[in-house]
């Protein structure tokens, strides 16, 4: 296996550095769902009240998690 923008060769053997890379392509290449503990009603609950305006900041104090978990839980969102 060859990625040429990434010059790296894969031949088939175990070495550490290529599992690495294939390891950390992997997780860019996928999305993936918040972390945290929100039931799936509860993310349905947040995403309904962003769409209706409530502001991020508001929405992370109510849940208890961070902005940024309010972002991942909205792309998730939008990804279904």
């Amino acid at each position: 296996m060859e990625f040429v923008k990434e010059n790296l060769f894969l031949t088939g053997k175990y070495s550490p550095m290529a599992n690495l890379m294939l390891s950390v392509m992997g997780a860019f290449a996928e999305p993936s769902a918040p972390s945290s503990g929100l039931s799936p009603e509860r993310s349905a609950e947040l995403t309904q009240r962003a769409g209706n305006g409530v502001p991020k900041a508001v929405l992370a104090r109510d849940y208890g998690i961070s902005r940024e978990t309010v972002y991942q839980y909205l792309r998730h969102a939008q990804l279904e």
